[in-house]
């Protein structure tokens, strides 16, 4: 039995590390970059790119180890037609969804600014799910993946933490996945949010899932193989 120390306790990995994929959420240049859809809206993203280096790391060590890894884009079709009316009324800051930006049309998938950050692309082998919600699993493919692949385990990293990062972990352990969000490969534009939210999902013992550093987690690995 190898244990990543987390908490609320101890998280557990499976005898098979494939069972295990690395799911990272939303880290696209409209949320991290300057001139993107998450600045427009008046945040300071410095919050969210200083997380990038913790993120390649473990995307570093789920390739050496051939380990699943899944990427989620935030976006929405040229047309607009898989866009909800009121997120788009909710949208009042300089810019609006589907509006041209610094960096092409926001949140609209293909536009440069939609695209994941190139420290973090994704290669040959890692799938890429589109969403046009907060969590992954609505209106996509990726329950269908995971059990396709007999994923049992998500190590969750991304952003935001309060919101597409919270919403996917809720989803995902309704779906039975065991979840750990790695604490500091995850951000949010208000650090008091990220850090209430690591706390309601370790609550109770570990009502939604666990958390734990990269540090351990990667140890933790290391030490299985």
């Amino acid at each position: 039995m190898v244990l990543i120390k987390a908490q609320p306790y101890n998280y557990e990995l499976p005898s098979d590390l494939q069972k295990v994929a690395l799911l990272i959420i939303d880290m696209q240049r409209d949320f991290l970059e300057p001139g993107g859809f998450g600045e427009a809206l008046g945040n300071d993203i410095s919050h969210l790119s200083a997380i990038i280096p913790t993120v390649k790391r473990l995307l570093e060590v789920f390739r050496e180890l051939q380990l699943p890894v899944f990427h989620t884009i935030e976006g929405h079709q040229p047309d607009l037609s898989d866009c909800p009316p009121s997120k788009l009324r909710r949208t009042n800051g300089k810019l609006k969804i589907g509006e041209p930006g610094p960096m092409g049309r926001i949140l609209i998938l293909g536009e440069p600014g939609n695209a994941i950050i190139p420290q973090l692309q994704a290669i040959a082998g890692e799938i890429v799910i589109s969403k046009p919600g907060k969590g992954a699993f609505y209106q996509t493919h990726l329950e269908s993946y995971l059990h396709k692949q007999g994923i049992t385990h998500l190590i969750i990293t991304g952003v935001t933490t309060e919101v597409c990062v919270q919403t996917t972990m809720r989803e995902a352990n309704d779906r039975g996945f065991e979840c750990l969000l790695v604490e500091d490969a995850t951000a949010s534009y208000f650090p008091e949010f990220k850090q209430s939210t690591l706390e309601m999902i370790r609550a109770q013992g570990a009502i939604i899932g666990w958390t734990a550093s990269a540090a351990n987690v990667i140890q933790a690995f290391y030490n299985y193989v």
